[in-house]
């Protein structure tokens, strides 16, 4: 089926799989990998007698090279014995002849001897983040077990060159935790920091308003043809999902089947998403402490609560020190309505000490909060890693231009219609997003970017029930238009299900076996945290 060819609506499965009164949620940070699997064996390009990533080969305008493996901020364990190599692309596919970019690539072999022949391609999210520096992640959740599994730097990128990092903006995030969050000065200093990193990018050469999604889904469709495949299998998460579905779009021959993970569909990403999404989680994590009888009893009403310290601390933040790792001295933390609506869109992952520190904060406690937000930003994982030359391509080119302020404050009131308006005009962790893209000066992208993927190639569309960032809702809104998609709620589970669960794993591996039939009973044993209620007295 081509890709804009209307599906038949027959196939879609939707398992629903949370409790009664549980909403289901969102997108998270901080990801945690499962124990990894053996990597051994690996298996020949089919129709080549060679191990998939070891032979030259030009196509088009493309030409991917073996050779070391890409560099990685720390070592990952994951990539010993994989085979490495670069892909050549046009930076702006419009002028082939023009500046070339290369992107890492490295094909972990299967951990069997012999390998099924379509490989897994990892989608990477973000948008910024380095696929190769999540090959742990991947590892760890078995998907090279019977199958080889490819990552490739998205362009920008940590592994890619030229690199779109722009650490300025990074440490601009750590100090402005000693700021109020949504204060006009804020936003002066913050879109300084946006323009400083355009800047220094233009001056290194990088035509910004090539990095984005259409360009990086033609690398994968270029990447696929150069390694010699006639068909692989592809699982994207978080941002990687609007990448996947795109490509899906745009270049569905070759795929066997695709995986998505905390869906992001490009026809509805942006700001006012973010809102919904946010609620969604919010709501799945405060009525699961409601059905659990301790944590009910501790922290009774534990929504209201939150909507109270949001409006209380908008309009009184609150300031305080805390000590951060790495740093000698305490760290200055201003605790206002938007950190800590922000905080919470996080705090998801870490769902079972959430009513506490709520709970905390209201009688006038705010350290377990402020610790986490300022450890977050000072983390060294924090600073350096993410491409924001790719991000702000997307976000600019992609997103803003195809919703207005008005909507993205039309969608925080609908989702919380008691939060002031000071805290509605940004959505969460996208703050100050149309005053960046007034800076970053791209072009808009084609509305066609915008169009919904239609598509009958397998799909498993994977959403958390505590997922913050990306709702569980717009994986069933991505599957109305993907007639064989299998479309799965993990209950209790922050955003990428993939990371922290070994259901969704099992669930995973299942449909790579047999894409028409996943299993997924292991969801109906899918158990809440215990919630941590704190000392008795």
């Amino acid at each position: 089926m081509g890709p804009t060819e209307a599906p038949r609506r027959r196939a879609v499965r939707r398992l629903r799989v949370v409790p009664a009164g549980l909403a289901t949620g969102i997108l998270v940070t901080g990801l945690v990998a499962a124990p990894a699997h053996g990597a051994a064996g690996g298996g020949p390009s089919p129709g080549s007698g060679k191990a998939i990533g070891t032979t030259p080969r030009t196509v088009g305008d493309a030409h991917y090279e073996p050779g070391p493996c890409p560099k990685t901020p720390e070592p990952v364990p994951a990539l010993k014995g994989a085979r490495c190599g670069t892909l050549t692309v046009p930076e702006n596919r419009a002028e082939p002849g023009g500046r070339k970019i290369s992107l890492g690539v490295a094909v972990v072999p299967a951990a069997t001897e012999r390998p099924k022949p379509d490989p897994v391609v990892w989608f990477a999210g973000g948008p910024g983040d380095d696929a190769v520096g999540e090959a742990q992640l991947a590892v760890g959740g078995g998907l090279n077990r019977d199958r080889d599994l490819i990552l490739m730097s998205q362009r920008g990128t940590y592994s890619a060159d030229p690199v779109l990092t722009c650490p300025n903006i990074d440490e601009f995030a750590a100090r402005s935790v000693g700021l109020v969050y949504d204060a006009p000065s804020t936003r002066r200093l913050h879109v300084d920091a946006t323009r400083t990193c355009r800047e220094r990018l233009i001056g290194r050469g990088a035509e910004l308003s090539a990095y984005d999604s259409t360009e990086s889904a033609g690398d994968y469709a270029d990447l696929r043809l150069a390694l010699g495949l006639p068909q692989w299998n592809v699982f994207g998460i978080s941002y990687g999902t609007d990448l996947a579905l795109i490509y899906l779009r745009d270049h569905p021959e070759g795929i066997r089947s695709v995986g998505i993970d905390g869906v992001l569909p490009p026809s509805t990403a942006g700001s006012a998403l973010t809102w919904s999404s946010a609620r969604q989680g919010f709501d799945g994590l405060f009525r699961a402490c409601a059905q659990q009888p301790a944590c009910d009893r501790r922290y009774p009403n534990l929504s209201a609560t939150f909507d109270h310290l949001v409006r209380r601390l908008e309009a009184q933040p609150v300031t305080t020190t805390v000590k951060v790792a790495g740093r000698a001295q305490p760290v200055k933390v201003v605790l206002d309505g938007g950190t800590l609506v922000n905080w919470m869109t996080s705090a998801t992952h870490v769902a079972a000490g959430v009513p506490r520190s709520l709970d905390e904060l209201a009688h006038g406690n705010p350290r377990r909060i402020a610790e986490q937000w300022a450890g977050a930003k000072f983390s060294p994982q924090a600073i350096g890693r993410v491409a924001h030359g790719l991000a702000y391509g997307v976000f600019c080119r992609e997103w803003v231009p195809f919703e207005s302020e008005a909507d993205t404050l039309r969608a925080g009131r609908a989702a919380f219609p008691s939060f002031p308006r000071s805290v509605l005009v940004n959505a969460p962790q996208l703050t100050f997003l149309h005053a960046d893209c007034d800076a970053w000066k791209v072009p808009a992208a084609p509305r066609s970017v915008r169009d919904v993927t239609r598509s009958a190639i397998p799909t498993l569309v994977l959403s958390g029930g505590f997922d913050a960032q990306t709702g569980a809702r717009s994986g069933e809104y991505a599957a109305r238009t993907l007639s064989r998609a299998t479309v799965v709620t993990i209950p209790y589970v922050a955003h990428v299900t993939f990371a922290a669960s070994p259901c969704a794993q099992e669930i995973a591996l299942s449909f790579l076996d047999d894409p028409t039939a996943a299993k997924t009973g292991c969801v109906s044993g899918v158990e809440p945290p215990t919630f941590d209620t704190g000392p008795r007295t």
